[in-house]
């Protein structure tokens, strides 16, 4: 299944939220006030969040203004030209190798099945990829992450449940330049911002890597769970306090009606979503393309 037909399921329930409402809306009504108001409700029930969705309307009317947007479709295809001006400024993530991306976020997001997950799609471009299990705090996250090495046929690091996660990193990082690997995946142990010595030990890793392997092409993104919807940006604005995050892994698409998240990560921070999770099968990651989403959501 491609990547169109894959975000497309994945985005049923988000489409569904938006452009039925649209055609609903328009079905025996004009664009007045009244249907900006309620275009505006739309987006936010999806949360593409409050400001984001004003700004998003309000550009509309003025495109409308200047223009004839009489149908449904109209307004559809007008709303795709916004949103995918908008995407085009966040750019895109090229991942340079030899690569370490370390990935952090919060308890239950999917983290480590993620990582499983990123090292099928790299193998399947032929990159030599070593797994660090630098989760030494939740008890058997390291077997769990053995267990998708052992599925992708992906060398692993790990050290004793309650090791010092750093120390896992400097042997993933000695290996990898013994090893000669493109793709160093590391995981980090879930945490809230209140976790204030979990926090600081992503500090520590950061600091070894710099050290360590200053060669070494730099990426660190965030797990996000999509369900979470607003959520999710302040779980963001949490770990940037502690790291620079350089883009998302967006995960369960497939069981929200929420995907509008997309849209506010975007406007709010800039970010782009570099991979998304559009199902529950080891190749159901995929490397993310705004343009086919923005098409998906209408």
């Amino acid at each position: 299944m491609g990547f169109f037909k894959k975000i497309g399921n994945a985005l049923r329930k988000t489409r569904e939220a938006i452009a039925r409402k649209i055609d609903a809306m328009l079905s025996h009504g004009e664009l007045d006030d009244d249907f900006y108001d309620d275009l505006t409700d739309v987006l936010i029930s999806c949360d593409i969040g409050v400001r984001t969705s004003m700004e998003i309307v309000e550009s509309l009317r003025l495109r409308a203004r200047k223009g004839k947007l009489r149908t449904a479709e109209d307004v559809k295809t007008e709303l795709k030209t916004i949103l995918k001006e908008d995407f085009a400024r966040a750019g895109e993530i090229q991942i340079k190798t030899p690569a370490i991306i370390t990935i952090v976020g919060v308890n239950g997001v999917g983290k480590t099945t993620t990582i499983g997950k990123l090292a099928k799609f790299f193998k399947g471009q032929k990159k030599e990829v070593t797994l660090v299990a630098g989760d030494t705090f939740r008890a058997a996250a390291s077997d769990q992450l053995s267990q998708w090495a052992e599925r992708t046929k992906t060398r692993i690091i790990k050290h004793a449940e309650g090791a010092d996660a750093a120390a896992v990193v400097f042997d993933g990082i000695s290996s990898a330049k013994a090893k000669g690997t493109d793709i160093l995946l590391v995981d980090t142990a879930g945490r809230l911002h209140t976790k204030t010595n979990l926090m600081e030990e992503l500090k520590k890793i950061d600091k070894v890597i710099n050290r360590e392997y200053p060669d070494a092409n730099r990426y660190t993104f965030i797990v996000l769970d999509a369900t979470t919807g607003q959520n999710a940006l302040n779980q963001i604005t949490a770990f940037n306090e502690f790291v620079k995050i350089d883009g998302i892994v967006l995960t369960k698409l497939d069981g929200t009606a929420k995907g509008g998240v997309v849209v506010a990560i975007e406007k709010d921070f800039g970010l782009p979503v570099a991979f998304v999770g559009v199902g529950e099968g080891a190749d159901d990651l995929e490397e993310f393309d705004y343009d086919e989403f923005v098409e998906n959501l209408f």
